[in-house]
């Protein structure tokens, strides 16, 4: 029997234990003169949210996003990547790397026929056009689109899509100072001890792993819904403990979240604000010297250049996960550099707005203008 695809799962990489890892690859809408043909065909490849720490390429699927792109004409691919802890932000960052590595040099529709002998294939039989690559991402899905802005050079992304993405500015109380109140979209404060197997320095005996799926329990829990795969409370914890960077740098010894820490309170006293920007540049200066010179990688905020690519950030004002002035900070830089940025301002809106039962209806014009941009750009 013929195996209608509606989409294929292709091993892109191994670890070093020779685990594969895997991304999606949703084939773009054609007609029937295009079913035959070996064409090139944007793509919009999007990097799934979890604060790093979580999720896989089914978590949090942006059905707005990738229903826009079959229409539009875009392949769509959504990769794992290896999740903190014990990987790192270098880990991530090799991942990225290795993935643009395989679409540019791999003939998907030849390694579609032969995982999918029996399916209807002929939607995939298309390629990469390595001009044409938009790099998106949710949260911590925005920093990896972030990175490969910076990074990947061979081919470099046409464009980039931010939704309410972090690491627009990691100079920020919200990564390193240690929280006593409830600060994370209204949930309660974490209990350090009931997370130990993912705490320095034992989270480092942790196997690496790319695949964390969602988990709740179930309505007769005594908190119904609640998270039942601790690494979903991860990212909170760490930004309660004020220690993210140290577990997305792997600096924990001495702690880099320490020394920044120790910078913002030189420069603002006990007031813990966070800043629409920077203050001077010899402030951001001041936290990048902070920082060894070999995680500056990390960074997104320190390469922003005239050759980052044209950007769309989309952020609710009200987000307490990540915080709204990471994208205001980063679409400074970036006009200031003199790309071409488009910031949505969603007022009133908390992290993951967009997956909202109402999303569609309230901000589906919205949606329609930013994958017209994409696809404007992509076109140039």
């Amino acid at each position: 029997m013929t195996e209608v695809l509606e989409f294929a799962s292709i091993p892109f990489k191994s670890l070093d234990d020779e685990k594969p890892v895997y991304l999606s690859l949703y084939p773009p809408k054609v007609g029937e003169a295009n079913l035959v043909q070996h064409r090139k065909v944007p793509t919009i490849i999007y990097f799934h949210g979890g604060g790093l720490t979580v999720g896989n390429r089914d978590s949090w699927h942006p059905t707005w996003l990738q229903r826009r792109a079959y229409t539009s004409g875009f392949a769509f691919i959504v990769p794992n990547y290896r999740l903190i802890p014990p990987s790192t932000g270098h880990s991530i960052l090799s991942d990225i790397k290795d993935l643009f590595a395989f679409l540019v040099k791999t003939d998907l529709h030849a390694v579609v026929r032969s995982i999918y002998p029996h399916a209807q294939a002929e939607a995939y039989n298309i390629a990469i056009d390595r001009d044409a690559i938009i790099v998106a991402g949710s949260s911590a899905g925005g920093l990896c689109a972030y990175l490969a802005a910076v990074h990947c050079n061979d081919p470099r992304p046409r464009a980039v899509l931010s939704m309410y993405g972090m690491g627009g500015n990691f100079f920020m109380p919200h990564y390193f100072v240690p929280k006593k109140e409830v600060f994370f979209r209204g949930r309660e404060l974490l209990e350090p001890s009931n997370f130990s197997e993912y705490l320095y320095p034992r989270a480092k005996a942790l196997g690496e792993m790319t695949d964390s799926p969602l988990q709740y329990h179930s309505n007769e829990y005594h908190i119904p819904g609640y998270p039942a795969n601790p690494r979903m409370l991860l990212a909170r914890l760490y930004l309660q403990m004020g220690v993210f960077l140290d577990y997305y740098t792997d600096c924990h010894d001495p702690s880099l979240s320490a020394r920044l820490g120790k910078i913002f309170l030189k420069h603002t006293g006990t007031n813990a604000r966070n800043r629409t920007a920077l203050e001077s540049e010899h402030e951001m200066m001041e936290y990048a010297e902070a920082i060894p010179e070999h995680h500056h990688c990390l960074f997104p905020q320190l390469h922003v250049t005239t050759n980052w690519p044209p950007t769309i950030l989309c952020h609710g004002t009200a987000d307490t996960a990540v915080l709204f002035e990471e994208s205001l900070n980063l679409g400074y830089a970036l006009e200031k550099a003199g790309v071409p940025v488009l910031t949505y301002r969603i007022n009133g809106e908390e992290h993951s707005f967009d997956y909202n039962a109402d999303a569609e209806e309230k901000y589906g014009e919205i949606f329609n203008t930013i994958v017209a941009t994409l696809q404007k750009w992509v076109s140039a």
